[in-house]
């Protein structure tokens, strides 16, 4: 079976490169020839065209995987769906609305083209290494696929969650709570840097992650970070947001079920540009499990 890889940024080609490591037949694709040529370079193949990622031998059923901007679902489905026909499967691995979800699902079995969504956990070191995939659509289709997302997750770390939209939903609660957990631990430290005692907190986290309650692979992010920069102090305190804390409040709403801590720690990311250290130590956490952009001072 041969994976069609769509999105070759930070978490595509992890996962690229993680595929190929399993004996995984993957052609990845992006436009962005920079990313192609590196990865090529890795000896994984690669394409900038889509007719050329597309084309199939007789017979042959194709399994797209999509890791791209939940903005770019819809325009990448319409890009490649005159290339597809009954009987594939598409999937989508990046952090979609599970409405969304749902509705691609529907306009895609009419077509007799199976959909999974994938909530895909574990950050960039998760997507080259061992990921944490939630999985959501119909059982054969997952079934389909289950030899290949067991040999690109951790151990343990894959399962099929329901119907269609359900991976995805579950993706969306554990960011949510995500958010929350993120944010008691930089207000801990928030709280330390207001004190004279001049800790180390790089070592705190050390001490932290060996034994105590709340050891996690979130304190050992925040004990790199604090690796790199003891007090921080190279970056803003301004955190951007993926929007899934935005959607799971949403459908709290709708539920009438109360989740403040959750709400509180997406409204603190809005009121970021305050740049209180709190801030930082999230801000600072999210760029190393994910990459993701940290504004540096100037």
């Amino acid at each position: 079976m041969k994976i069609r890889l769509i999105g070759l940024g930070k978490m595509g080609a992890n996962l690229a490169l993680n595929m190929k490591d399993h004996n995984i037949d993957v052609i990845g694709f992006d436009l962005n020839k920079e990313v192609v040529e590196k990865l090529k370079a890795q000896n994984v193949t690669t394409t900038t065209s889509l007719k050329d990622l597309l084309t199939r031998q007789p017979k042959e059923k194709l399994v797209v995987w999509l890791l791209v901007p939940n903005t770019l679902v819809d325009t990448v489905i319409g890009d490649i769906k005159p290339f597809l026909t009954k009987g594939d499967i598409i999937v989508d691995g990046g952090n979609s609305n599970f409405n969304q979800s749902m509705r691609r699902f529907d306009e895609l079995q009419k077509l007799g083209i199976s959909f999974l969504d994938v909530g895909t956990s574990g950050g960039t070191m998760g997507a080259r290494h061992g990921a944490c995939l939630m999985i959501g659509g119909l059982k054969e289709t997952f079934d389909d696929l289950e030899d290949v997302f067991k040999k690109v997750s951790c151990e343990n770390g894959y399962a099929y969650m329901g119907k269609s939209g359900s991976g995805h939903f579950v993706k969306m609660v554990h960011n949510g709570i995500e958010y929350g957990m993120m944010q008691a631990i930089a207000e801990g430290f928030d709280l330390f840097e207001s004190f004279d005692f001049d800790l180390d907190y790089e070592k705190v986290c050390q001490v932290w992650n060996n034994g105590s309650i709340i050891e996690s692979v979130l304190i050992e992010y925040t004990k790199n970070a604090f690796a790199k920069d003891a007090k921080l102090d190279e970056i803003e305190g301004r955190i951007d947001d993926s929007g899934e804390g935005m959607w799971m409040i949403q459908e709290a709403l709708k539920k009438g079920v109360s989740i403040p801590v959750i709400a509180q720690s997406l409204f603190t990311r809005f009121k970021s540009r305050d740049n209180k250290f709190a801030e930082k130590v999230v801000a600072a956490q999210r760029n190393e499990f994910g990459g993701h952009m940290v504004y540096k001072k100037k």
